[in-house]
């Protein structure tokens, strides 16, 4: 209580001050008491406490603690308190101290991205191997290839201008296909279900599925910037030349990094160091190449060692950090960006929302639990593994905003899609429980381990946030 008190006080001069100058309407900065850097330095403070104290909110009402993180950046834009109080939006985050945020953000993104490339590293199959592809797959397709259908007759009204007609539609298929990894992570953990056989197929499922999604992110991306055939045939070229060269030698070169237990604080901040160098460097070259700088961000992540203590301790400022501080800015940025009182749902957009949240959901429950009982789970395991798979958050926004970024959907799509986003993520509890996954969850198969993860690194592995914060395998509790 007595940390909530300031923070309190804080609040009410930002109210009392935003809103004298929105009386005033004048929100310049020659008006301001504060200078640029001094509306960082609040902006900082305001996002961090309102991210943190909704999440924590959330996790009260049996939500991951992400959700509320979300609805904190959303809820400081133009849905809520844009629309409340426009002056305190403007005089908190006003547009010279925007960029500056958005730089916390990026680089919170890339760190975020190498953590779940750490994590899809991390994925071992032992003994299912061909039950978890299929599933795997079967949460990739289905949702791809329904989403991809039901954009078809939106493009008139929700395809951003300009841009090529199948660049939209297989967008909208692979941000309905996504499945929130580390949103997950968290969900499985916090519900009991991390050491069950749906549990690990699942994550098995999301990893291989959001790993492929990226990779057909990558080439829509190369579509919609409207190159030929022939240039989008030679950049997936160049982006299969790289993940052979991560993958293959040098892969094979961080292996010999020596596994041992830190003597040197030095040591291992130069390789932290070394670490961000190459996450920024492979990020610049991957955006070079014509596709995200977040996929080369990935490819670091998936050729760190996985298990080795020496690149684990290099990692856990950055994890710690990426996870805390930095990703809340994303979250602001993107709710700057998307203002979802602007939607009126009494009328088209209302049903074209009801058609995105159907066709995402079934896609990403039947098509997995299908395959599931076919390859012999029972039916309450397959249905629990298809509802698990139906969490979109943090990962599908990420994708949203790239494509809101790329000109390929409208505001209005992106608002919609957000929506679809959410309710995704928070209808995955109340599903479990309605399916009597949390009153009875099915017991671990011993002889079908999905993971390389022991039954004590898996509950570990599985206890963060985002995937920043997941173990890979032999990782040592920090």
């Amino acid at each position: 209580m007595t940390v909530l008190l300031p923070l309190a006080a804080v609040f009410a001069v930002i109210l009392h001050v935003g809103g004298a100058t929105e009386r005033t309407k004048s929100v310049s900065s020659q008006h301001s008491v504060l200078d640029t850097a001094g509306h960082f330095f609040l902006g900082v403070a305001v996002v961090l406490a309102a991210s943190h104290l909704l999440g924590f909110v959330a996790s009260r009402f049996g939500q991951p603690q992400v959700t509320g993180e979300i609805l904190g950046g959303i809820l400081l834009g133009p849905s809520l308190l844009g629309a409340v109080a426009p002056g305190v939006t403007s005089w908190l985050f006003p547009a010279n101290s925007v960029p500056m945020f958005n730089g916390l953000a990026q680089l919170g993104l890339v760190l975020f991205m190498f953590g779940v490339g750490q994590e899809l590293a991390s994925m071992r199959l032992r003994g299912a191997a061909p039950r978890a592809v299929l599933i795997s797959q079967s949460s990739l397709l289905v949702p791809f290839a329904a989403g991809s259908l039901v954009a078809l007759p939106l493009m008139s009204g929700y395809m951003a201008q300009d841009v090529h007609p199948l660049a939209f539609v297989l967008f909208i298929g692979c941000a309905l296909s996504i499945t929130a990894f580390p949103v997950l992570a968290r969900i499985l953990s916090d519900l009991g279900l991390s050491r069950t056989r749906p549990g690990q197929l699942s994550l098995f499922a999301a990893a291989v599925g959001d790993g492929g999604s990226w990779l057909a992110l990558s080439v829509i991306l190369s579509l919609a910037s409207g190159g030929n055939p022939t240039s989008v045939i030679g950049k997936l070229i160049a982006v299969i030349a790289l993940v052979a060269l991560f993958m293959g030698p040098l892969r094979r070169l961080l292996a010999k990094l020596p596994d041992r237990s830190t003597g040197k604080a030095s040591t291992t901040t130069t390789l932290t160091v070394a670490l961000v160098v190459a996450v920024g460097a492979t990020a610049t070259l991957t955006a070079a190449l014509g596709i995200h700088q977040l996929i080369g961000a990935l490819l670091v992540g998936l050729v760190w060692p996985p298990g080795n203590r020496l690149a684990n301790a290099a990692v856990a400022p950055l994890a710690s950090a990426a996870k805390t501080v930095l990703l809340p800015f994303f979250f602001l940025g993107f709710g700057l960006s998307v203002n979802l009182g602007s939607l009126h749902l009494d009328g088209k957009a209302g049903v074209v929302l009801l058609s995105l949240l159907v066709v995402a959901t079934a896609g990403k429950v039947i098509g997995p639990s299908l395959c599931a009982r076919f390859t012999g789970l029972p039916w309450s395991e397959a249905l629990t593994l298809g509802v698990l798979l139906n969490s979109r958050g943090l990962t599908e926004l990420v994708v949203l905003q790239i494509g809101y970024e790329a000109n390929i959907i409208s505001a209005e799509m992106l608002g919609l899609l957000t929506i679809v986003a959410l309710a995704t993520t928070v209808m995955t509890t109340p599903l479990l429980k309605a399916t009597g996954a949390l009153r009875t969850p099915p017991p671990p198969n011993p002889t079908e381990p999905v993971t390389g993860h022991t039954s004590e690194t898996a509950a570990l592995a599985l206890s963060g946030t985002d995937s920043l914060s997941a173990q890979p395998a032999g990782r040592p509790p920090e």
